[in-house]
């Protein structure tokens, strides 16, 4: 409910003898209540609780196809967090009747025949006692996706300074802004591909462009050198791992810890002969492998001031006789199968003169 008022709190009056419908329709009607629902035949209670869903209650005991135990039962069933109360309505008075009732979810019992006034106030109560419950969950629900709102508005926040940090790294290499997008997204999809959950799929997506924040520690006449590396050069070039995982230390989150293990272990290779620690096979992490793969696919097929971009089919074909060399082979069957989503990547998040 919108509008928390007992004029517009609707009230389900369930007996099957008329009489005592008409008699309740009037006295609720005389005390302003405007949203009755009389219903005589109890099969159709649940129907109608779907349609318009009630504030409370009136329920008759004994009744023909339905009692009022058995419609009791089938409204918990319903699993509702917003249960109306429920005022049961019996000519029955021992004390067994009344337990059995608030056992089945009954919030009070009035006996027939009923004293007027009596059951006005507990009409009146209950409502009260249901309405404010209603304004309280309402709240709760407004304050939980407020929360949710600022939550995603943080984490928009928090992946556009990941990138720009990426990005960082990326334009001292003269390499492109648009490569973090691609190769993030990729690692995602392989990530969720292989049976990640949306969690560790979200961490990789954000800690994925962090992989060679390590290059903004190496001198400049190295990482911007055009031509092949000396072996000196190169070994300071492959520093950039172990630069990028130190600068990624000391946070314990999630997706620091992740960015620093991607950082670290992305050059590795499947059979040993990577950097920097030479990790062979499953002892790489399985982020570094999904980053790796991603990363040499956009590389090759990017275009750079450097190199031009190679067909898809040429990239396709050296990662495909790097299985269990560079890359883990499994990976690859997995890059393999997604390979259209892949593309479909690579061209949503192409360069802006490319389009």
């Amino acid at each position: 409910m919108n509008n928390y008022s007992h004029d517009n709190a609707r009230i389900f009056i369930i007996d099957d003898e008329e009489a005592n419908l008409k008699l309740l329709n009037i006295m609720l009607e005389n005390e302003g209540y405007k949203k009755l629902v009389l219903i005589s035949d109890s099969r159709e209670v649940i129907n109608e609780y779907r349609i318009q869903r009630p504030d409370l209650i009136l329920l008759d005991i004994n009744m023909p196809h339905l009692d009022g135990y058995e419609i009791m039962q089938a409204l918990r069933d319903l699993k509702d967090p917003l249960m109306p109360p429920v005022i049961v309505l019996t000519a029955q008075h021992g004390k067994d009747y009344l337990l059995r009732s608030l056992n089945a979810g009954a919030r009070d019992f009035i006996s027939k025949p009923f004293d007027r006034n009596e059951l006005i106030m507990r009409v009146r109560n209950l409502l009260d006692a249901h309405l404010a419950h209603c304004m309280v969950y309402d709240q709760k629900a407004t304050l939980e996706d407020m929360v949710r709102k600022r939550t995603d508005e943080l984490q928009q926040t928090r992946m556009q300074v990941v990138q720009r940090l990426g990005m960082a790294a990326e334009f001292r290499d003269e390499e492109t802004g648009n490569h973090i997008l691609r190769m993030s997204h990729i690692s995602e999809l392989l990530a969720r591909t292989i049976g990640w959950d949306d969690d560790d799929c979200e961490l990789m997506l954000m800690a994925s462009p962090m992989h060679d924040i390590g290059k903004i520690g190496i001198p400049d006449h190295i990482l911007l050198k055009p031509g092949k590396f000396e072996p000196d050069e190169w070994e300071i070039m492959k520093t950039h791992a172990s630069i990028g995982a130190k600068l990624l230390d000391g946070d314990d989150s999630n997706l620091m810890r992740m960015a620093r293990e991607i950082a670290l272990s992305h050059h590795e290779k499947w059979d040993g002969s990577g950097y920097p620690n030479g990790l062979t096979g499953e002892d790489i992490p399985m982020s570094g492998r999904i980053a790796a793969l991603a990363d040499v696919f956009d590389a090759l097929t990017s275009q750079r001031p450097y190199k031009k971009a190679w067909p898809v089919e040429d990239a396709v074909q050296l990662i495909k006789d790097n299985s269990g060399k560079h890359f883990d082979p499994q990976l690859v069957e997995v890059f393999l199968e997604k390979l259209p989503e892949i593309q479909a990547i690579c061209e949503r998040y192409r360069e802006p003169d490319e389009v």
